[in-house]
C-alpha cells in the first residue's frame, strides 16, 4: 500500500510540468504490487447496468480481464469470471480500462486490448456472454488490421446496434511511406448488428487524432453516434474534437469543442466525457494544459456540436485536478471529477438542472487517502450513480441526488 509519503512524492512531481499533471490519475492508480486477477488488484472497473438492475463489472488484473456483477448495487458481487483464457500483457495505461455493455436480453459485451511489444502498440479484442456472465465466447480481433489499436469504447444505440470505436494505427505506415507526416493516429469504427457475435469490417472517421487519451461516445439518435475525442489541430495542437454521423456509416465533419491551443509533442493519458441530454444538447467536459486555459472545464452545444458555449472551469484551480466524467439523466446534468490535495483523492461532484446553464454547489461524494481510479458516472432507472474503485475502501456504489423521476 502507498503511503502518505508516497502521494507527497507524487504530487511534486506531478507539479513538475504540465505534461506530467496530465498524468496524475495514473499515478493514483489502484492494485497495490498484488499479481492475482482480483478486484482488490485492480486499477480500474468499468460499470454496466443491466436492464433487469443488476451491476456488471469488468477489470483488469494479474493479466486477466475479469467480469462479476451485484444485484444489491455493489454490496457484493457474483464469482468472477476471467473472459481470457490465459494471462496477457494488458493494455492498462492511464485511459485504458477494459469496456463493458450490456444489452436489453442481458447478453455481455466485453472489448480489452493488449500490448503486443515494447512499443505500446496495442490490439484490441472482443467477447460476449450469452448465459448471463457464467461463460464468455474466445476473444477475437476486432479488425483483421495489424496495426496499433487502443482505447477502444462499446456502446450500443437505441435501436440496439453496438457501435464501437478506438484509436488505429493503420494509416501511419503507408504515410511515411509515401513521405507524408501523419501525427497521432486515427478514429476508427465498427458496428456489430448481433450483440457483438461479430463486427463489420472498419472504417476510418477521422484522421490525425491524439493517440493516447479514452474516447467518449454518445447517440444523436439510431445509427447516429456522436463521438468526442482529443484531436491534433495543425500538426501540433492538441485539443478536443467532436463528430456527429450522419447515419451509421457517415461520419459527420469535425467540430472543434474549445480553442485551448494545448501544444504538446507527448500523449497528455487524458480523454473526455460526452453527455447528450433529452433535448439533443450536447455537454462535453474535459482536461487542458493550453496556452489559452488550464484546468477541467465544461461546455454545452445546442447546435449538434457545432459551437459551443464558453468553457466553464469545473473545481477549485488550487489543487491538482482530473478525470471529469458528465452525465445526463432525465431531469439533471451530473459532472464528477476529482481533485488531490497532497495527501487525500477527493471526489467532487455538482448538478445542473436547467440543462448545464447554472450548476449547483460542488460536494465532496467521496474521499481516499490511498490510490485510485477514475470516478465514473452510472444510472439505473433514472437515478445517477458515483462508480469508483479505491485501493484502500475497495469499490463504492454512491448514490447521487434524489430520483429523477
Amino acid at each position: 500500500m502507498r503511503t502518505r509519503a508516497d502521494f507527497v512524492a507524487f504530487a511534486a512531481l506531478l507539479l513538475a510540468t504540465g505534461a506530467a499533471r496530465a498524468q496524475m490519475g495514473h499515478h493514483q492508480a489502484t492494485g497495490g504490487t498484488c499479481g492475482d486477477a482480483t478486484l482488490a488488484c485492480a486499477s480500474a472497473a468499468t460499470p454496466a447496468f443491466a436492464p433487469d438492475g443488476s451491476l456488471w463489472l469488468a477489470w483488469a488484473a494479474g493479466g486477466r480481464v475479469s467480469v462479476a456483477h451485484s444485484t444489491d448495487l455493489g454490496h457484493s458481487f457474483s464469482p468472477a469470471v476471467a473472459v481470457d483464457a490465459a494471462p496477457e500483457h494488458l493494455d492498462t495505461g492511464p485511459d485504458s480500462r477494459p469496456a463493458i455493455v450490456v444489452a436489453h436480453d442481458g447478453v455481455i459485451v466485453v472489448a480489452y486490448a493488449i500490448f503486443k511489444d515494447a512499443h505500446y502498440n496495442g490490439e484490441v479484442f472482443f467477447t460476449r456472454s450469452r448465459d448471463g456472465g457464467r461463460s464468455f465466447a474466445p476473444p477475437a480481433p476486432i479488425t483483421a488490421s495489424t496495426a496499433s489499436q487502443r482505447f477502444a469504447a462499446l456502446a450500443f444505440d437505441p435501436e440496439g446496434a453496438l457501435f464501437a470505436a478506438w484509436l488505429d494505427k493503420r494509416d501511419v505506415a503507408p504515410a511515411r511511406a509515401a513521405g507524408k507526416v501523419y501525427p497521432g493516429a486515427a478514429l476508427a469504427y465498427a458496428w456489430s448488428h448481433d450483440k457483438g457475435g461479430r463486427f463489420a469490417p472498419a472504417r476510418i472517421a477521422a484522421d490525425d487524432t491524439c493517440e493516447c487519451c479514452r474516447i467518449a461516445v454518445a447517440f444523436a439518435g439510431p445509427g447516429r453516434p456522436v463521438v468526442l475525442f482529443r484531436n491534433i489541430f495543425g500538426g501540433t495542437v492538441r485539443d478536443h474534437g467532436v463528430i456527429t454521423f450522419r447515419n451509421s456509416d457517415t461520419p459527420g465533419p469535425l467540430y472543434r469543442v474549445s480553442v485551448d491551443d494545448w501544444k504538446i509533442d507527448a500523449c497528455p493519458h487524458h480523454g473526455p466525457s460526452l453527455a447528450i441530454g433529452a433535448d439533443g444538447t450536447y455537454h462535453a467536459a474535459w482536461f487542458t494544459e493550453g496556452r489559452v486555459r488550464q484546468g477541467l472545464f465544461y461546455a454545452r452545444s445546442t447546435d449538434k456540436g457545432r459551437t459551443f458555449s464558453t468553457p466553464r472551469a469545473i473545481g477549485d484551480p488550487t489543487q491538482q485536478l482530473s478525470r471529469p466524467y458528465v452525465l445526463a439523466v432525465p431531469g439533471a446534468i451530473w459532472l464528477a471529477w476529482k481533485a488531490f490535495d497532497g495527501e487525500h483523492a477527493r471526489v467532487l461532484v455538482m448538478a445542473s438542472r436547467d440543462d448545464g446553464r447554472n450548476w449547483g454547489r460542488p460536494m465532496v461524494a467521496a474521499e481516499t487517502a490511498d490510490a485510485s481510479d477514475h470516478p465514473l458516472l452510472v444510472s439505473r432507472d433514472g437515478r445517477p450513480y458515483l462508480s469508483w474503485l479505491t485501493h484502500a475502501e475497495g469499490y463504492r456504489l454512491l448514490p447521487l441526488g434524489e430520483k429523477t423521476r
